[in-house]
Formats: structure tokens, C-alpha cells, sequence
């Protein structure tokens, strides 16, 4: 089965050559990069997003595969859902899934379900490609949306990819997609993000899982990220670096009402 794009000509360009254009502009040649075990990377569109996806893929080593964690904004498909396999399509690439790692997360993390449905309409994975794409054809991916789960099941899951990921013996980088704050004040956004930024950069998934429903911060990706977290922490994570942090305001002049958007790499 071949996903084809849901949100192009929304949230990134449609044809191949104003797409490539446009994750150019965001692309930083001069960054060093580095070997990561995962990252947190965002999904608005690109005019607003752009500049931190694009400093967060444009300082890490590509690995084979990305397994790709995301939250379900469209509510359709189960609780928590692996595409097992096929291709992903967008107008700059094709993407193969790694059945070898998706085969083994459905293994290891039987509270996953292995569906299509919630992939469909799901901009969160999409918007990571084009900046994947960029960087190489080859890298294959495994798409896993969450709609809703408890701290125990993410650990259950990011547990479950660890192992699948040790299991193959290739090089893997686990992605969280998530944007922070939205629609508050960018004082606001700043302050509370920084809270979840911190837990983050401390490798405390439980930490950012309480700081996120005590402050009520409005971080679509907590628990994509809280499973990250999990993951990477299995798979011997020891550090993590912010790469950029920006708010809406800073593309649209709009200090009330901002979306927050921050670039993390662990390793």
C-alpha cells in the first residue's frame, strides 16, 4: 500500500521544485554532525516550523531507518497505531517502511496495533519527510501515531522499539514530532515550554509527562515525545542538546496567540 501526501500544498509546497527550494532556506550546510539515538523535531507548516526542523535534521548523521512517533490530531484509526508496511509518498521522495523493524516493534510492544487508518489524513509524520528527503532517498521509516495513552504504555511502547531496534543491528534514530505550546501569549509559551524543554534535556519521560498535565501545557506531541524518551533511554541515551527553539511570532509578528516549536537531539 502506497500513503499518498495529505497535506501538501498546505503545509509544505506541492511540486518537487519549489519543495526543494523551500526546505533549502532552512537547511543549515554549516552545521557539524552528530550520531544521535533520537530526536525532537516539529510539524507546523514549514514557513512557521521550517527553522527548527531544519536545524535539527541538518546536525545529525541519517541513519537506515527513522522510527517515526507522532500524535493523532484526526482522532481515526486505534489508541496507538504502526503502519507496518508499504511506501509513504511525497512530491520530493518515496518512502519504504522497515518491515524488519516494524515486524519487531509489533512483537515487542503488543499494546501497539498495526493500522492504516490513522496514518491517513496525520500531517504529524508527513512534515518530517521533506526534510528527510533532502538529506537522503534511502532512509526507510516506521510510522506510529498515538491518540491517547497512559505514562505505562509509553514506556511499554518506546521499551518495545528499543529492542526491535537492538534486534536488527542497524542504525536507527527514534523522532518525536511534536510542536509545544499553542495559542497562548509567546511570554507564556516560552515559560511553560521551557518547563518541558528541561525535562527533556534531563532524559525524564515521567518528568515531562507530570510537568505536561501539571502546567497544562498545550504540547500536542507529549506523548510521542514521552516515548521517545523511554526509547532512547533504553537504547543507552546519556545526553541531549537543544538545537533551536523559536515561537510562531518570530514568522508572523503575532505575540498573543503563538505556537512554540523546539529542536532536541539525544544521544
Amino acid at each position: 500500500m502506497r500513503r499518498s501526501p495529505a497535506v501538501a500544498g498546505q503545509f509544505y509546497h506541492v511540486t518537487v521544485s519549489k519543495l526543494t527550494q523551500q526546505v533549502e532556506k532552512y537547511v543549515d550546510r554549516s552545521a557539524k554532525k552528530e550520531k544521535v539515538i533520537g530526536i525532537v523535531s516539529p510539524h507546523a507548516g514549514l514557513v512557521y516550523s521550517g527553522p527548527v526542523a531544519g536545524a535539527v535534521y541538518s546536525s545529525i548523521d541519517f541513519p537506515e531507518t527513522f522510527v517515526l512517533i507522532g500524535p493523532n490530531h484526526t482522532g481515526l484509526g486505534a489508541q496507538m497505531s504502526l503502519m507496518e508496511s508499504g511506501e509513504w509518498e511525497i512530491p520530493t521522495g518515496v518512502f519504504q517502511i522497515d518491515e524488519k523493524i516494524s515486524s519487531g516493534i509489533a512483537l515487542n510492544a503488543p499494546i501497539v496495533t498495526k493500522d492504516t487508518q490513522a496514518h491517513m489524513f496525520e500531517h504529524s509524520l508527513e512534515v518530517q519527510l521533506p526534510f528527510i528527503a533532502y538529506f537522503s532517498k534511502e532512509t526507510k521509516i516506521v510510522p506510529i501515531v498515538i491518540l491517547s495513552a497512559s505514562i505505562e504504555e509509553c514506556r511499554m511502547l518506546g521499551e518495545g522499539i528499543a529492542k526491535a531496534v537492538k534486534d536488527t543491528g542497524y542504525s536507527v534514530v527514534v523522532v518525536a514530532s511534536s510542536d509545544m505550546s499553542h495559542y497562548v501569549p509567546d511570554d507564556v509559551a516560552r515559560q511553560k515550554d521551557g518547563k518541558a524543554i528541561d525535562k527533556i534535556l534531563s532524559l525524564d519521560p515521567e518528568g515531562l509527562y507530570e510537568i505536561v498535565m501539571k502546567e497544562k501545557i498545550s504540547m500536542c506531541g507529549y506523548l510521542p515525545t514521552t516515548t521517545m524518551l523511554f526509547a532512547a533511554k533504553a537504547l543507552g541515551a546519556h545526553s541531549a542538546r537543544l538545537v533551536k527553539y523559536s515561537t510562531s511570532a518570530d514568522v508572523s509578528g503575532d505575540y498573543e496567540r503563538v505556537v512554540g516549536y523546539a529542536g532536541i537531539v539525544l544521544r
